[in-house]
């Protein structure tokens, strides 16, 4: 490979975002009258635009009620970051300056809403650690389809052999490979190793440093 791009997810592959996801979920739930799903359903719908989740879970609702769920849910996701802020995932940092030195861009494609990825990244002052980075709002779009990763691509001039997509679920390897770039599966994230298997991630590792340790 001659890796020139690593394009990460965000919540599960970067940012260790999962309790604080499940219980505003589950919150939102409770309060919209639904049936209120258990950690790993709720889990299941991490890389999806929050209303994507939510009408995933709950596809008899209407519009207005989905609208009306998501306002809820990023109100509480708010609230519970701000008690408990999610932290990076151990060794996050050091990939990250390892693959500058090596000259490697490092990127960002989520569903997370512009807003929120901002507050995280200025919160642990690392916006400058990436060279490029798109969110739910900013492709028509999202994950499995390869939108962000071409746009990444074509405006930053590089090929899809050129760039490794690296995600914790099988959505994030499926944009990776409907875009004929190389992937990674991370295990430490909210899917399991045979659902990244079954995915066709060309690599799978269960600590981010061990992406230091491919042949890029």
């Amino acid at each position: 490979m001659d890796i020139k791009v690593v394009i990460f997810d965000f919540d599960g592959t970067l940012a260790d975002t999962r309790k604080a996801i499940v219980m505003a979920k589950q919150d939102t739930m409770r309060e919209a009258g639904v049936e209120i799903m258990d950690e790993e359903t709720c889990a299941s719908t991490i890389g999806y635009s929050a209303r994507e989740g939510f009408m995933r879970l709950y596809p008899e609702l209407s519009d207005e009620k989905l609208d009306a769920m998501v306002v809820k849910y990023r109100t509480r996701f708010e609230e519970l970051i701000r008690i408990s802020p999610p932290e990076r995932f151990p060794g996050v940092d050091r990939v990250l300056e390892e693959l500058k030195k090596r000259g490697i861009a490092r990127t960002i494609a989520t569903a997370r809403n512009k807003k929120s990825l901002r507050e995280f990244l200025e919160g642990w002052n690392m916006v400058d650690a990436f060279t490029y980075i798109l969110d739910g709002e900013d492709t028509k779009r999202l994950k499995p389809y390869p939108d962000a990763v071409l746009k990444t691509l074509e405006d930053l001039g590089f090929r899809a052999d050129q760039a490794l997509v690296v995600g914790d679920m099988p959505m994030d390897i499926a944009m990776g490979r409907n875009a004929s770039a190389f992937t990674c599966g991370v295990t430490y994230g909210n899917a399991k190793r045979e659902d990244l298997e079954k995915a066709g991630a060309d690599f799978i590792i269960d600590n981010i440093e061990e992406l230091l340790d491919l042949k890029l």
